[in-house]
């Protein structure tokens, strides 16, 4: 994404959060939505429990933006969550009995 320091030209960007942003909110559903010009995502919290034909929700955040940084936005989830993926399946390789705990060959 962009504002990488290691970049040809890079510069940096030096971003501040007030506590309230910083802590963040929850979401367990988003809807994404685009017009010509722009997307907008909108997370939601979702009551998943009520068993209704209508499931009760609130809106938490929306974010417009521009169908680049949509582009961009999608490539570093994809990197992200490929880094993700690998560092959990490092932590749930199965261990054998030839080596020691956690798979340590020294044990």
């Amino acid at each position: 994404m962009a504002g990488d320091p290691d970049a040809p030209g890079g510069r940096h960007i030096n971003i501040h959060f007030s506590p309230e942003i910083m802590a963040g909110v929850y979401s367990n559903f988003a809807n994404v939505s685009h017009s010509d010009y722009e997307f907008t995502i909108t997370f939601a919290r979702v009551d998943h429990e009520v068993e209704d034909d209508e499931i009760p929700g609130v809106v938490v955040s929306r974010v417009n933006l521009s169908a680049q940084f949509m582009g961009e936005l999608i490539e570093a989830m994809r990197d992200n969550y490929a880094k993700w993926q690998t560092r959990e399946g490092i932590k749930n390789l199965p261990e054998t009995g030839e080596r020691g705990e956690r798979g340590d060959p020294r044990a």
